[in-house]
């Protein structure tokens, strides 16, 4: 660690040094978990400094003192920020993560106690865990996470452009084979480092997998790859198409989130580039000790993907260059992937390559839930505004067509001039009399305003039956642009109506037919 007050703190703190050996015994032999570690004892480390200075508390094993338990958020609230007036949080996260943080502490101070005989002190803790257990939520966690939620309403949710990915992809290609023939040609610490970064931003990219989970490929891993011939009787099962491209791809297995294995899929370029990554290493300076495949020279760590990413994105000139990051990628394949209309097969399959679950899948890497709600849910809610629903009997909301720009009945059961009662129908496609309909005697008592509602001449339903039949037999309402079509075709014989009569007189007759069993 830095040293500084926090880590003079730390060294000080006998709890919060089993907290880091602890963690270390679990966690040790991965060195990418060091930065964790050491996190979580800053975090402790810091509680502890606020609390030394706002309260009585000096120690961890203080804090496990259930009558303290009242100090203890005070410290939690003031180290993560929290606004009093507004109920929420600068920082919820510390919050939330310092509550698990001491019920581990709580854990380690009655296990040691207990090793000791130290009963008191044990019974003190366990007390503790049930108070944290009981009150924690309703003092600290409640607000953390309604303050996290609010805070991604609203927030908009990027997505990179596929030309942009294209343009990037065409960006590190050129610059890698440039980089490639300076590494051959004169090897340096530099023409390794600009090669690593740009093969281990490619990797990550081709693959649409996290950032630190290729940063931190080994290069046992890529070593060990498997470069076997195609199983025979595997192969019966693919196409000829699919045999080729096993034969053209190389595949490395490493470890993903939460240990589980994640392939890699590496063009024959790639392995190049790699394989020379490999050979130069130790003379670009590449301690033997590194394990990582894309490893920094003179250190013991490994280049950022996400760093190199960010670079490249930026120098080659693309519209919206913050879009690309490691996560916004995998949301990208997952959403253009809708596109394909995937079976629950297969969708188990891209889940599983993208190293997810598919609920996960499912809930966070698909379509954004506002693009969904703006062009799913929008349909529905229009049809039930214009009293429409049931026309859609039996369709999927991918066939639901509505156009947004129709305007609605002035009144709820008020049907407009060109609109006709489902009395006034024809019962079958017979032509209709011509009559007009006269306003009732109430009508003209109260000086009502609704002009009187018009027959439909048989030339009419002539030239509307002889473009719109295929939507009354079919059961659907025709949309705007249908209606229009039909009048500009009928010109002569529609002149007198308009489109939102034109639907509504086929509506109508759908609805009679419907009445009458006849659909």
């Amino acid at each position: 660690m830095n040293y500084d007050e926090v880590s003079r703190v730390i060294h000080s703190d006998r709890c919060i040094m089993q907290l880091g050996e602890h963690m270390f015994n679990r966690m040790g032999s991965d060195v990418t978990r060091h930065d964790y570690i050491r996190q979580k004892m800053r975090e402790v480390g810091r509680l502890l400094l606020e609390a030394r200075r706002i309260t009585p508390l000096k120690t961890m094993e203080d804090f496990m003192i259930p009558a303290n338990f009242k100090h203890v958020i005070s410290a939690v609230k003031v180290v993560s920020g929290f606004d009093e007036e507004k109920n929420s949080y600068r920082i919820p996260s510390l919050a939330l993560k310092l509550g698990h943080s001491l019920k581990k502490i709580c854990s380690i101070v009655e296990s040691n106690a207990m090793m000791y005989g130290d009963h008191e002190r044990a019974e003190c803790a366990r007390d503790f865990r049930k108070v944290h257990q009981a009150r924690w939520n309703e003092y600290i966690s409640a607000g953390a996470i309604t303050t996290l939620k609010e805070a991604k309403w609203n927030a908009p949710q990027i997505i990179p452009f596929t030309q942009d990915v294209k343009v990037l992809h065409a960006h590190l290609e050129k610059k890698r084979d440039k980089f490639l023939n300076k590494l051959k040609n004169c090897p340096s610490a530099d023409s390794y480092a600009a090669l690593a970064k740009v093969t281990l931003s490619q990797v990550i990219l081709f693959n649409r997998r996290r950032e630190g989970e290729v940063s931190r490929m080994l290069l046992s891993a890529f070593q060990s790859r498997d470069s076997s011939e195609l199983h025979e009787d595997i192969a019966i099962c693919l196409s000829e198409f699919e045999r080729k491209l096993c034969k053209h791809f190389t595949r490395v297995e490493i470890r993903g989130k939460r240990g589980r294995k994640v392939p890699v899929l590496l063009k024959p370029s790639l392995v190049s580039a790699m394989e020379l990554l490999v050979e130069t290493r130790e003379a670009c300076g590449v301690p033997n000790e590194n394990p990582f495949m894309f490893a920094r020279s003179g250190a013991m760590s490994a280049y950022r993907g996400g760093e190199c990413i960010s670079k490249a994105a930026r120098e080659c000139g693309i519209k919206n260059p913050e879009a690309l990051s490691s996560t916004r990628l995998r949301k990208h394949i997952a959403t253009m992937s809708k596109i394909l209309n995937l079976d629950e097969n297969e969708a188990d399959q891209l889940a599983d390559f993208l190293g997810h679950d598919i609920r996960i899948h499912r809930q966070y890497y698909r379509l954004p839930e506002g693009t969904l709600q703006l062009a799913k849910m929008s349909k529905v809610l229009m049809a039930m505004e214009k009293g429409t629903l049931s026309s859609f009997k039996g369709k999927r909301l991918d066939e639901i067509e509505i156009d947004p720009n129709e305007q609605l009945e002035a009144e709820g059961d008020t049907m407009s001039s060109d609109e006709e009662d489902c009395s006034d129908l024809p019962q079958t496609t017979s032509p209709v009399p011509a009559e007009t309909d006269q306003p009732s005697a109430s009508q003209k008592d109260q000086g009502s305003s609704i002009p009187p509602k018009r027959k439909w001449e048989e030339v009419e339903v002539k030239a509307v039956e002889k473009h719109m039949m295929k939507f009354i037999k079919t059961c659907k309402v025709p949309g705007k642009q249908d209606c229009e079509r039909c009048i500009q075709a009928e010109l002569e014989a529609l002149k007198e109506r308009t489109w939102t009569g034109v639907k509504n007189y086929v509506r109508n007759r759908i609805t009679t037919l419907k009445k009458q069993g006849g659909l």
